[in-house]
């Protein structure tokens, strides 16, 4: 019987290519983090992960995860309370309707980069990458 892969090694450095190409523009860092299943309220979830990635050490304020709980079919979009400050007020839910109609044709991996593009786009009207700029947190997908 074999495991049921949500994403090839393939498909996650395609995601790990569009985290790159994303942060290349800006000085905002965006994650990805993918567990199984969560016990807690998604967005709650979502915070914790956040913490724990360390995101909320970002000079600006300006981390964005994309949380996804496969088995509980659940994703957030979260942001730093700097990039929160400055997105239009239904940013979060565009960028995540626009990525559930990925998800909804199983289309997973092209979900997750039209999210990362859409906040990339965001992150760098609102915070361009200026000379300096260091890549503060790693682009790798972390796993819960």
């Amino acid at each position: 019987m074999s495991k049921e892969v949500f994403l090839t090694n393939e498909e996650e450095q395609e995601i790990v290519a569009a985290i790159s190409m994303a942060e290349k523009e800006t000085s905002g860092e965006i994650r990805v983090h993918i567990e199984k299943t969560t016990s807690k309220v998604p967005y709650d979830r979502a915070l914790e992960v956040f913490e724990e990635l360390k995101m909320h050490q970002t000079e600006l304020k300006n981390g964005v995860l994309i949380y996804l709980a496969v088995a509980d079919k659940t994703f957030v979009i979260c942001g730093d309370k700097g990039i929160n400050d400055v997105v239009p007020e239904d940013f979060w839910d565009t960028n995540k309707d626009a990525m559930m109609t990925h998800f909804k044709s199983g289309d997973f991996k092209q979900g997750l980069i039209d999210g990362i593009q859409k906040a990339g786009t965001q992150l760098k009207n609102y915070f361009p990458w200026q000379e300096g700029d260091t890549n503060e947190l790693s682009n790798e997908i972390s796993k819960g």
